[in-house]
C-alpha cells in the first residue's frame, strides 16, 4: 500500500495503523506537507498506536520531543519548521538520534534538513489536502 485516503478525522486511527504498515522497518519517517496538512495530527495518532501515553504535541520550539512506546523504546518527534540554518540542527546533536539511537524518528518539515538525512532506513511520506478536505498520504 503506497497511498492512503483520509476522509475525516474519525479515520485517523486506521490511517495511523496503515502508515505503520507502509513504513515497514524504517526507523526515520519524514512527513512532507504544507502547513495545516495534518502532519502533527498523524504523528499523534501514530504515537498512540505505538503505545505512547504521554501528551503528544508538536516540538516547534524545542525541536524534539521524546516519548516511549509500549516497550519503553524511544520515539523522537522532530519539528524543523523554525530552524533558520542547518547549524541549529548540528548544535543539538542530530547524529545521536538519526545514526546512533535505536528509537524511531518522526520528522515534520524534513525538507529543511534533507541534506543531513541518512541515505538508508528512511521512509518519506507526503500529505496533501484536496479541495474537499480529504488527505492523501503517499509513500514517496
Amino acid at each position: 500500500m503506497d497511498q492512503i485516503i483520509i476522509h475525516s478525522l474519525s479515520e485517523i486511527r486506521k490511517a495511523a495503523k496503515d502508515i505503520l504498515q507502509m513504513i515497514g522497518n524504517s526507523r526515520i519517517i519524514c512527513f512532507y506537507g504544507s502547513m495545516g496538512a495534518g502532519k502533527t495530527t498523524l504523528i499523534k495518532a501514530i504515537c498512540n498506536e505505538l503505545g505512547v501515553t504521554d501528551n503528544v504535541a508538536s516540538p516547534t520550539f524545542a525541536l524534539v520531543n521524546e516519548y516511549r512506546d509500549y516497550n519503553s523504546k524511544p520515539i523522537y518527534h522532530f519539528d524543523f519548521y523554525r530552524i533558520n540554518k542547518i547549524e541549529e540542527v548540528y548544535d543539538f546533536g542530530y547524529e545521536e538520534y538519526f545514526y546512533k539511537s535505536e528509537g524511531i524518528c518522526l520528522i515534520e518539515w524534513p525538507e529543511l534538513i534533507d541534506d543531513i538525512l541518512p541515505s538508508n532506513n528512511v521512509c518519506k511520506i507526503s500529505i496533501s489536502v484536496n479541495s474537499d478536505g480529504t488527505r492523501i498520504v503517499s509513500k514517496l
